[in-house]
């Protein structure tokens, strides 16, 4: 690694944790040239490339970014940490690599993050499926908010039986 500090490339590790969810190591290291410390992150890189196959038909590889992206516009100013935001985009990825061998298609990357916004806040899902399924009118909406609605009266009368 290179310090951040004075660019040299002669460290060493200090400490190390691994986190199975996010398949990220954290190494804590310390400069052996100027003994200042730092921290790097790991992520492990799938050997296998996923391609998404957009509506068009057109295949390009998966970018994590895009699905990052799409997530900040859903949530906009809401009150969301960063850190769930990027767990959310971590769980949607590793999910696609275990399901899908080489190829998954646009509709079901959209359909995951849809869900996974819908547990975590029901305005960013909204947002988010307003211009996933490119609503054409009021009425649309309408339909999904009602929708959502009735998901949460039938989730609170389930909490009531228990």
């Amino acid at each position: 690694m290179i310090c951040p500090y004075c660019n040299a490339n002669n460290d060493k590790v200090i400490d190390s944790r691994e986190s199975d969810a996010a398949r990220v190591v954290r190494r804590r290291r310390e400069c052996l040239a100027c003994g200042k410390r730092f921290t790097t992150y790991e992520r492990v890189e799938q050997t296998a490339r996923l391609v998404v196959i957009k509506r068009d038909g057109t295949r390009v590889p998966f970018n994590r970014d895009n699905v990052m992206r799409g997530i900040i516009a859903a949530f906009g100013k809401r009150p969301i940490p960063e850190e769930v935001k990027e767990h959310l985009v971590d769980q949607i990825e590793e999910e696609l690599h275990r399901e899908f061998d080489r190829e998954v298609e646009s509709r079901i990357v959209g359909e995951r993050v849809m869900q996974k916004l819908k547990d975590i806040d029901e305005v960013a899902y909204i947002r988010f499926a307003s211009e996933y399924r490119k609503f054409k009118s009021l009425d649309d909406l309408q339909v999904e908010v009602e929708q959502l609605q009735n998901r949460i009266k039938d989730a609170k009368n389930q909490q009531k039986l228990f």
